[in-house]
């Protein structure tokens, strides 16, 4: 069996990998050799960002088995010809639902606070005041609720917030949740709630979600967080609405198009943060990857159950094979 690396790794990773199939040969691909090295791969962990990969080749010569995806979004590695064929996908959602959880945070209370003014202020040694918004008491909506949604759900519970949600598998509603509802629901998700966050995969039905219509339903003067995908969101809606002043601001780790563009009107609204595409960045990423992975990979051997198991279609994990849940056994 011939195991293709495509996220970095040190030789510790590789050893590791290498003790969880001691018969496999081990190919670290870097981001570079992916396209290359996975046309000869039985099974594929990593996500390429550098050089496309041709997924119809893949899938065409039958060789390639398992991609084991080392980020929770699958948009990277699922398409068309990769969802039709018999070859097993699993993520990464919920590894990093902690690092999301802190990333949300920061874009949510940099917004409420009005830390974009105050540090602009602060460059021209200008000492302001101005009302600041709370997160406290308020009534946040969580769109999607996977392991990040349900991370986050428990980062914002002690703000004494009331907590709505919507999902494609409304289950397992924890208690500190005011309501989970199915994904149908968005509409009375988006008419009450003041601060809306999306933590949705990017696929066929979430592409372009959140455009003009849903966010005329917004509260005015609500919040807007995106750290799911880009493409969820309508980019020159949401401008739109900043513009008027029916949304107080937005919170964007991920653009429609990334790097963002110079031109983008985003860069110039002063109701905006953005940071680039850095949720899920963690010191331990790849070890906690390797750790993720090597446990998959020795329940594949063992032809067990794997964590994370993907619906190809719908692009994420049903929550009873999700990684978020088995922790949640052991706790």
């Amino acid at each position: 069996m011939r195991i293709v690396i495509g996220y970095p790794v040190k030789p510790h990773h590789l050893k590791q990998i290498a003790a969880a199939a001691p018969d496999a040969k081990i190919v670290d691909a870097g981001q570079q050799r992916i396209p290359e090295e996975i046309l000869r791969a039985d099974v594929f962990c990593g996500h390429a960002k550098e050089r496309p990969v041709p997924w119809d080749e893949v899938v065409a010569q039958g060789r390639l088995r398992w991609i084991q995806s080392s980020a929770a979004g699958l948009d990277h590695c699922l398409t068309p010809s990769v969802i039709r064929s018999d070859i097993t996908v699993t993520s990464a959602s919920g590894l990093f639902a902690d690092q999301v959880a802190e990333q949300t945070l920061a874009l949510l209370l940099g917004l409420l606070r009005s830390l974009p003014m105050f540090f602009r202020a602060s460059l021209q040694r200008e000492f302001i005041r101005r009302p600041t918004r709370d997160l406290h008491h308020a009534t946040v909506g969580i769109v999607g609720f996977g392991g990040n949604g349900r991370r986050l759900a428990e980062v914002l519970a002690p703000f004494k917030t009331r907590i709505l949600a919507t999902d494609a598998f409304p289950i397992h509603k924890p208690s500190h949740v005011a309501e989970l509802w199915p994904a149908d629901r968005l509409d009375d998700l988006l008419v009450m709630s003041d601060i809306v966050i999306l933590c949705v995969p990017l696929n066929r039905w979430t592409k372009g979600m959140i455009a003009t219509p849903q966010l005329a339903r917004m509260k005015p003067g609500a919040t807007l967080i995106n750290v799911a995908r880009g493409p969820v969101v309508v980019e020159a809606d949401l401008v739109a609405a900043l513009h008027s002043g029916h949304l107080a601001g937005a919170g964007v780790d991920v653009t429609e198009i990334e790097p963002l563009p110079a031109a983008s009107p985003l860069w110039e609204l002063p109701n905006v943060i953005i940071t680039p595409h850095v949720g899920a960045q963690a010191v331990r990423r790849e070890n906690d990857v390797t750790d993720f992975f090597c446990e998959n990979l020795r329940r594949y051997l063992a032809a067990r159950p794997l964590v994370n198991l993907v619906d190809k279609e719908l692009g994420f994990p049903h929550p009873d094979h999700a990684w978020i849940m088995q922790r949640r056994k052991t706790d």
